[in-house]
């Protein structure tokens, strides 16, 4: 190994040490919250097959507006990073008040939209009986937007300044407030009828009341948030503002939901084929969602390293930290991938008893486990792009890797003949593992021509 190889080697290992620490709470943080969906999903299964075909089918609808929100708030990460980085911590405070005007409309549509997911169920013809607990499944959520939007507000802005620990805590407090919430509304307990798959959504609205109340909590009473001037009126921020913060979190807003609608889609169009084939794929849909989060801590900790490097004028720093961060996820994810394929029946039991949605599942696992370096790797790079502020044309690259070539894809695979044999969920799945393969390539693309550039790509503070 040459001089020059053993000093890049010797870098990356620097770098890998600063942000595995800092990505370790927040995965935590992220697992935390990813449970409480896995915690719905075996509590209604453990009811029935309706019940939790009720709350997948219900999911599909509430996990992309969910992600909307959280990507297009997720603006104040890099913009408080590069502040922080660039020694005005003094405005970040000021910034974070500023998205609660981002928020507020954001919330409205969301209630909206999942008080009215009924005419979406009628309009896809899905099965009655499932239709009916996933609406009010999406009603009772529904009322925990407004604590939603101002949890991930005040996440951000601590994350931003590389402060992961609370959200990690407030996270794991979550889960048995969740747990509670979910025996007594799904079984009826201290007085409350017995809802089913229903009682998830209440409880999943009181857990997130819950971690809003504590976030806020702690941006008040933690004197290291003093210096963030959140709660003085009177302090101002810089050139950024609301419209700065919507011109950059909206594209990420929608490159999430875009990812996330195929997901729904795919719940939506595979309703007709019962509950078991529905039940089967929240399975996947469900320990795909808990592994993601591992490369999505990652890609976090990478967002704030480059924000960081970036507001400090350290662009070889940046560079740095976003090749450290995509080796990191890649590795992981390899590891990942080969536990799913060996343990594949082991997961699918522990969400089900019953052997023929476990045989359905098996199949399913068996293809996202292909996808899970791909995935990780897209999201590493999208990552290292929110850093540089670079958001526009990433959201262009997964549209055209999701929507104009996977989900076209996916349905011919999966309800039509004109492959051979309809795949079913399957077929949805195989499109799944091309779509993510194609956005990892133009993002990487993407993000190597931004990263050789001397200054950042987007300058929204202008």
């Amino acid at each position: 190994m040459t001089h020059h190889k053993r000093k890049q080697f010797k870098l990356l290992q620097l770098e890998a040490k600063q942000l595995i620490p800092l990505a370790a709470p927040i995965l935590a943080a992220q697992l935390a919250q990813q449970t409480l969906a896995f915690v719905d999903t075996v509590m209604a299964g453990r009811v029935s097959a309706m019940d939790l075909a009720g709350v997948a089918v219900g999911g599909s609808i509430w996990g992309p507006i969910f992600l909307f929100i959280y990507g297009v708030l997720l603006a104040i990460t890099p913009i408080v990073a590069q502040l922080h980085g660039a020694g005005k911590t003094a405005e970040t405070g000021p910034l974070a008040r500023k998205g609660i005007v981002v928020a507020v409309p954001l919330v409205f549509i969301a209630i909206l939209l999942l008080q009215n997911a009924g005419l979406i169920f009628l309009w896809m013809d899905v099965d009655p009986q499932i239709a009916t607990i996933s609406t009010a499944y999406l009603k009772a959520i529904s009322w925990g937007m407004p604590a939603l939007a101002l949890f991930f507000l005040l996440r951000n802005l601590s994350e931003g300044m590389g402060l992961v620990r609370p959200s990690m805590l407030i996270g794991l407090a979550s889960i048995p407030v969740n747990i509670a919430g979910n025996y007594v509304f799904i079984y009826g307990k201290l007085g409350f009828p017995a809802m089913g798959g229903i009682g998830c959504g209440w409880a999943s609205a009181l857990s997130l009341w819950f971690m809003c109340g504590c976030m806020l909590l702690t941006i008040w009473r933690v004197r290291r948030y003093d210096r963030t001037h959140f709660f003085d009126l009177n302090k101002t921020c810089g050139a950024e503002g609301a419209p700065q913060l919507l011109r950059l979190g909206l594209p990420i807003g929608l490159a999430l939901l875009v990812e996330a609608s195929i997901f729904a889609l795919i719940a939506l169009f595979l309703s007709p084929l019962g509950a078991l084939t529905v039940a089967s794929h929240q399975i996947t849909l469900n320990y795909s969602s808990m592994i993601f989060m591992i490369p999505l801590s990652l890609a976090t900790a990478i967002t704030i390293r480059v924000g960081h490097a970036i507001g400090q004028q350290r662009f070889d720093r940046a560079r740095l930290s976003s090749r450290t961060g995509l080796l990191l996820n890649t590795a992981i994810a390899l590891v990942t991938a080969t536990l799913t394929l060996i343990f594949a029946e082991r997961i699918a039991g522990i969400y089900t008893q019953n052997q023929q949605v476990i045989v359905i599942a098996v199949g399913l696992l068996y293809l996202n486990a292909l996808y899970q370096v791909s995935d990780a790797f897209q999201i590493g790079a999208a990552a290292a792009l929110r850093g540089y502020k670079d958001s526009r044309i990433p959201l262009l690259m997964v549209i055209i890797a999701y929507w104009v070539i996977g989900l076209p894809l996916g349905y011919s695979l999966a309800l039509t003949d004109f492959w051979g044999t309809p795949l079913g969920a399957e077929g949805f799945w195989i499109s799944l593992i091309i779509g993510l393969t194609i956005a990892a390539l133009l993002l990487g693309i993407r993000l190597y021509r931004v990263s050789r550039k001397e200054t950042p790509l987007l300058q929204i503070d202008k």
